[in-house]
């Protein structure tokens, strides 16, 4: 998959990610919640006990890969923290530093990579934070030390190298709204009815 952050090709992220550091390493969760929390990834590996779950992850090229993630679910995050009443979406903004991830300095996407969806996609127990894949610690290239994998939705959807989480009431503006909302929409949803700007879906289930 793409990882904008190492270049613009598909195998950019191969190439490049092996500058990215991924300890130390927090994860701050703000925004519409009763206490702003600062978690390192090592408490976060704590939460709970990392389950395989098999996915099939699409993206708007058209291709798709089924992926043994190892993680758990995102209601795990919500036992720690607690959003108010208030909270309607949830946003996962991406690392962005020009030093570890050359292509932050082009202007190509509004860095950083934010994506968001609705908290009541997000307490979904498909939803899942992925801590690995294929029974190994996630590769840097994939979103190490920590990514989102929403199995529903296209995989741009799910934002990798988290550090932050924020919880909104209105639905937020998102890199890819920004930069082209007419193809890569707010849900982007894969639904064999509806067919996507350039192909259909109908073989999906």
């Amino acid at each position: 998959g793409n990882f904008y952050e190492f270049g613009p090709d598909k195998d950019s992220p191969a190439k490049h990610a092996h500058r990215l550091r991924t300890r130390p390493w927090t994860v701050t969760v703000d925004g519409e919640v009763k206490t702003a929390k600062t978690f390192a990834i090592e408490d976060i590996l704590n939460w709970a006990p990392l389950e395989e779950r098999i996915y099939r992850m699409r993206c708007v090229e058209g291709w798709s890969a089924v992926i043994p993630w190892a993680g758990f679910s995102f209601n795990e995050l919500l036992k720690r923290v607690e959003p108010t009443g208030n909270a309607k979406f949830v946003e996962f903004w991406s690392l962005a530093d020009p030093e570890q991830m050359p292509y932050v300095r082009a202007p190509f996407l509004d860095w950083p990579y934010i994506e968001a969806i609705r908290l009541d996609e997000a307490r979904h127990p498909l939803t899942l934070f992925a801590l690995g894949m294929y029974g190994e610690v996630m590769p840097k290239q994939n979103g190490a030390p920590l990514r989102l994998v929403v199995p529903w939705k296209y995989g741009f959807k799910g934002a990798k190298s988290i550090v932050r989480i924020r919880f909104v009431e209105k639905q937020p503006e998102t890199v890819w709204t920004k930069a082209a909302a007419d193809e890569y929409g707010f849900y982007s949803n894969v639904n064999p009815d509806v067919p996507h700007k350039r192909w259909s879906q109908s073989h999906e289930r």
